[in-house]
């Protein structure tokens, strides 16, 4: 017995270690991963639209609260998804439905005096909630009844202008905090409940009509994630695209990782708003979310290597893994491409426990701020960092060169100012 043990222990050793993944297998993870995060973030979008149901029916101090805890759950699993971005034309053609900002939010709602309009947006202090009939690119617009598809159809970037955002997450936002007038001091947006209320109790004016505006831009929101978990069922287009040739899915995986990585979140999302030492280029700037958001972005970027995701529930999906392919070809590069997603989960964790702690990100972005240049900059190298190291698997899976999405801010600072 001893013998034949020696026997099959010598024949493992010789054959060398198990078979690695094979593309198909790791392209199905990233569909599966992809499924589960969006299906999580309809999940959660329900959970938010029936938090402001209540709100609506029974307008309070702890209904809006219960919002707002609602909306904060719903970002965990979207930010994660972004990472699904800029690979996948299916998500980037709808992205911008669902979580385009910084927006122009006097479009929406009031805003404070004094707000500056934008001289280039013209509807950037239209206001449509108090506004129910109005002229736009010289048509007669009648928002009497505000509608999911006046918000898709009409408003959202209404004049072919980006800053014209009337729809998904960063709308709802606003409609749930109102504006953060603390500039880099802490604290975030603090509308009032009463903007919801009834009768005499209504502040801000118009509250029906800005209780219609929330219902809609949810229920917009909910069938908006309806149609991209949809994408990604068996079937669906974008599960489609990335399996039927493994070799343009590993591209696709990538892609997203490396420009959610280097353009999209070190540059445009984090170093841009500490040069212009600016919390209006902070992503969730009305309720002073933007630590989570960064932190979630990092973690998606993560769980497409690892091929593993942890749900909402607290189930996990996992498989045959980018990591898995890229340790074949290259154990070295594997671990030092796995050892720089730790470094900069970790750096944006800092952020988080920092903001956590009572330092918010807006204090982070005030100019001579040497603590929070310092906790975000970290964030910022590590994500460059990590970067090269994704283009180095990219190499040794033998992929065809990738350009990855690219930033000002990095790329070319001087323009910033320009």
């Amino acid at each position: 017995m001893k013998r034949l043990a020696s026997a099959l222990l010598l024949s493992t050793v010789l054959a060398g270690p198990a078979l690695a993944a094979e593309p198909a297998e790791v392209v199905a993870t990233y569909a599966d991963i992809a499924e589960a995060t969006y299906a999580d973030s309809l999940a959660t979008a329900r959970a938010l639209r029936e938090a402001v149901g209540a709100l609506i029916a029974q307008p309070s101090d702890d209904t809006l609260q219960a919002a707002r805890a609602a909306w904060l759950a719903a970002r965990v699993p979207y930010q994660q998804s972004e990472v699904f971005r800029f690979g996948n034309p299916v998500v980037d053609d709808w992205e911008g439905k669902v979580n385009a900002w910084p927006l122009d939010e006097g479009l929406i709602d009031y805003v404070a005096e004094g707000y500056g309009q934008n001289e280039e947006n013209s509807l950037s202090t239209l206001n449509v909630i108090a506004t129910p009939k109005f002229t736009l690119s010289g048509t007669e617009v009648d928002a009497t009844v505000i509608t999911p598809d006046l918000i898709s159809g009409t408003l959202q970037e209404a004049d072919g202008i980006e800053a014209n955002v009337a729809s998904g997450y960063h709308a709802i936002e606003f409609l749930l905090w109102g504006q953060d007038l603390n500039g880099t001091g802490p604290g975030a947006g603090n509308r009032p409940w009463t903007d919801y209320a009834t009768g005499d109790a209504c502040t801000g004016g118009n509250c029906d009509r800005r209780a219609a505006y929330l219902v809609a831009a949810t229920d917009l929101l909910v069938s908006d994630l309806e149609y991209m978990t949809a994408q990604w069922a068996e079937g669906g287009a974008g599960r489609a695209a990335v399996t039927a040739d493994p070799q343009a899915g590993l591209l696709a995986m990538l892609t997203g990782m490396g420009s959610l990585s280097y353009g999209e979140q070190a540059g445009e999302r984090m170093k841009l708003g500490l040069m212009l030492n600016d919390p209006e280029d902070e992503h969730d700037c009305f309720s002073d979310n933007t630590h989570n958001s960064h932190y979630y972005d990092g973690l998606g970027i993560r769980n497409v290597y690892l091929g593993s995701y942890a749900r909402v529930d607290g189930s996990t999906v996992s498989g045959p893994s980018l990591s898995d392919l890229v340790a074949a070809a290259d154990p070295a590069v594997d671990a030092e491409l796995k050892g720089k997603l730790d470094t900069s989960v970790a750096a944006l964790t800092a952020i988080k426990t920092a903001a956590e702690g009572g330092f918010a990100y807006d204090q982070m972005l005030e100019a001579g701020n040497k603590d929070g240049e310092a906790l975000i900059m970290g964030a910022v190298s590590a994500l460059v960092d990590q970067t090269a190291s994704i283009e180095r698997a990219v190499g040794v899976l033998g992929l065809s060169k990738i350009d990855f999405e690219g930033s000002d801010s990095l790329d070319n600072p001087t323009a910033v100012f320009q």
